[in-house]
């Protein structure tokens, strides 16, 4: 076993030495220097037992077998230790040219091995395979996060997302594929170390007892490297000398001290608000006497509009509901918003679009929320003029943001009534959760006018199964979605296959776009005002690995005078913005809007 380095492997016949030799050095490394030896402190070499008595009798009996098979384990070693050496951190570059290089942190590894005595030896050894199992550990997480994320792993910051993960795949997948996952996970990562902790103990054992020709081939290798570096020498399209493991770590660690950095400046940045000190009279002094509706369609990204698989359908429905509401008196604007956020994490794009605030991690979030910054929502309640409610049916424990929000009332998804199938993540479909918000709090009548804050959930990945559309008094209390839920896709067919995923993905963009603007037809009134917009586009597996991070955003109302507001705005008519709308940052969002419908800036400094 190569973890037993005093005698894994003793000196065979046909190695190159005599039977007296490598009797010889039975109780040591074989070709290592009799001074290291005699110099070396502690007790005199133990005989080996019974069972390294008894391996080394089969090696003597089968030479050419024993020798094979240490050519093989060193021949393996190597190739795990280069591997993780030259690993990258994204899909499309694990190819088999990037392994194609010499790797200085295998030389410079080489080089220390050969130069310490054997206790210190086997010390650095272990380092250097635990270090390589970090090394492979964030390239993985970089791999994961940019496929779904499109952005690598945060070791400062990224942790707190994990649990929400492990959710994510109960609720997809099942209690049992998650756990499966969880614990698969921690064993892979213990795997990973004890083989690297493996491969480089064997590599050093080797390279000391070989070490007159591991000095050439160390010397060699490093000549390669220098003058490769220095001539800037390039194989398969990339540089021969490599340094990658060592610059992704220095990446990751940069990271996590300019993320350290950006937490203090961010606590600072969050207490100074340009409308903080807003009084209540003067905010929204135009939207008085409006329902205000503000509305995020989980995953509803540039993609969806522009993408040539899912666009064609997206496209078709933007345009009839354009159609549809113009026919019921309504009017539409609609521009783009860079998300703070890209494939997931949507309180972060909501956040950032109530808030006025770029927060694009889970610390700036919970600095925000936990601080007194006002939200475009909180705006009204501020005012008094309004009743505040917020419709999440994705919420399913304790949301204490709800205050942050300055939501008065919240209805969860355990609130609404809903006795129908989940549909993978989300609790129910948005038509019925637009139904039940009908019921429950829009169709009653109420002394002051109402603003709401609804999250849309049935486009929320993995896109299957899928709700339909049902007569709208039909919804009942959405047992009629048994049938549909039943004969929908399955999550983990289409979780796996990208060109599904991207289909059943423009698919559920479409049923939500049409739940939501048909709602509008039925129970919107004069004094309603509709903003709808996506949280951040869908995982780049979907929307591809340069989609922007864009999303559509739109305003609807039947009062012109509401769009004449934000006629300066250059947004384009109807539910579909041209490419060349506007684009805003998502942190804009708030500002503009409350200086457009008449609000006046009295700041808060930090």
């Amino acid at each position: 076993m190569p973890v037993f380095t005093r005698f894994s492997e003793p000196p065979q016949p046909g190695d190159g030495i005599s039977e007296t030799d490598a009797e010889k050095t039975e109780g040591g490394e074989s070709g290592e220097d009799e001074t290291e030896r005699a110099a070396a402190p502690g007790p005199a070499p133990v005989a080996p037992g019974p069972r390294f008595a008894r391996l080394r009798t089969w090696r003597t009996r089968h030479p050419r077998t024993a020798r094979a098979l240490r050519l093989a384990t060193t021949t393996l070693a190597a190739a795990l230790v280069l591997g993780a050496l030259l690993l990258p951190n994204t899909l499309p570059a694990l190819k088999a040219v990037s392994f194609a290089r010499i790797p200085a942190e295998a030389v410079i590894g080489a080089v220390v091995v050969l130069a310490l005595p054997r206790r210190p030896r086997l010390v650095a050894s272990v380092l250097y395979g635990l270090g390589l199992t970090a090394l492979t550990t964030v390239n993985l997480l970089d791999m994961g996060f940019n496929e779904y994320l499109g952005r690598g792993f945060n070791a400062a910051l990224d942790w707190d997302l994990l649990p929400d993960a492990q959710a994510y795949v109960e609720d997809t997948l099942g209690g049992g594929v998650a756990t499966a996952v969880s614990v698969g996970a921690v064993v892979l990562v213990l795997l990973v170390a004890a083989v690297m902790v493996a491969a480089t103990i064997r590599l050093a054992t080797v390279l000391a007892r070989h070490r007159v020709r591991a000095t050439k081939g160390a010397l060699i290798a490093g000549t390669v490297w220098v003058t490769s570096s220095a001539l800037g020498l390039t194989l398969f399209g990339g540089p021969i000398a490599s340094e990658r493991g060592a610059g992704a770590l220095r990446v990751h660690a940069q990271r996590t001290v300019e993320s350290l950095r950006d937490e203090a400046a961010f606590v600072k940045q969050s207490k100074a608000d340009s409308f903080g000190n807003t009084p209540p009279g003067e905010l929204l002094p135009d939207l008085r006497g409006k329902d205000v509706i503000f509305t995020f369609i989980e995953s509803y990204g540039r993609s969806a509009i522009e993408d040539p698989v899912m666009a064609p359908g997206v496209d078709r429905t933007l345009d009839a509901s354009t159609a549809a509401l113009e026919k019921a008196g309504f009017a539409a604007r609609s521009g783009w918003l860079t998300s703070a956020t890209y494939g997931g994490s949507s309180w972060l794009g909501h956040s950032t679009t109530m808030s006025g605030l770029w927060i694009d991690n889970q610390r700036r979030y919970r600095t925000v929320s936990a601080g007194d910054h006002l939200t475009l929502t909180k705006a009204f309640q501020k005012t008094g003029a309004w009743d505040t409610v917020g419709v999440m049916p994705g919420v399913q424990k304790g949301w204490p943001e709800e205050k942050w929000y300055g939501l008065d009332t919240l209805y969860d998804a355990f609130d609404l009534g809903y006795q129908g199938p989940k549909f993978s993540w989300s609790t129910m479909p948005d038509q019925y959760a637009l139904e039940a918000f009908q019921r429950r709090v829009h169709g009653k009548k109420r002394d002051k006018p109402l603003m709401s804050f609804v999250i849309l959930t049935s486009s929320h990945q993995p896109w299957a199964p899928l709700p339909k559309m049902v007569g709208w008094d039909e919804l009942g209390d959405g047992s009629v979605f048994e049938a549909i839920q039943k004969a929908g896709n399955k999550a983990s067919d289409v979780i796996t296959d990208t060109t599904r995923s991207r289909e059943e993905y423009g698919k559920s963009i479409q049923y939500s776009v049409t739940s939501l603007t048909q709602w509008l037809e039925r129970y919107g009134t004069d004094d309603t005002v509709l903003v709808f917009l996506g949280d951040h586009q869908p995982i780049a597996r979907v929307s591809g690995n340069h989609a922007s991070r864009d999303v559509p955003v739109s305003i609807v109302a039947k009062d012109p005078k509401v769009l004449d507001k934000v006629a300066g705005w250059n947004w384009t008519e109807g539910l579909k913005p041209e490419r060349d709308a506007p684009v805003w940052k998502m942190s804009s969002f708030r500002d503009r809007f409350l200086k457009a419908f008449g609000s006046t800036p009295h700041p808060s400094k930090d």
